[in-house]
C-alpha cells in the first residue's frame, strides 16, 4: 500500500496530487467523494451517481402512476422497516 501525504491550508482545502487523479480518472471540475466507514478510515472515490442527472433512468419504470401520498406512504414503511432491521440484526 502506497502513502501519499497532502497539506490541508488554512481554508480546510487539499490538493489532490497528480498521481491519484490520473488513477481515479479525476477531471477538473469533477465530484468527488470521501467515504467514511464505522472503523474511521477514509477513502477518496469518483462517486457513481454525481449529481441528478446521472441517475435519470437507472430506476426503471413503473407498471402504473403512482400519486404522492401513495409513493410517500410506501417509503416511510420502507425506512421503518430499514430502522427496525438495523436494529434487530
Amino acid at each position: 500500500m502506497q502513502e501519499i501525504v497532502m497539506t490541508v491550508t488554512s481554508k480546510g482545502q487539499v490538493t489532490i496530487p497528480a498521481e491519484v487523479r490520473r488513477i481515479l480518472g479525476i477531471r477538473k471540475n469533477q465530484k468527488i467523494a470521501l467515504v467514511i466507514n464505522r472503523a474511521g478510515e477514509v477513502k477518496l472515490k469518483v462517486p457513481r451517481y454525481p449529481n441528478i442527472d446521472s441517475i435519470v433512468g437507472k430506476a426503471g419504470r413503473l407498471s402504473r402512476p403512482i400519486a404522492w401520498h401513495e409513493l410517500r406512504t410506501v417509503a416511510r414503511a420502507e425506512r421503518l422497516s430499514s430502522k427496525a432491521s438495523r436494529h434487530h440484526g
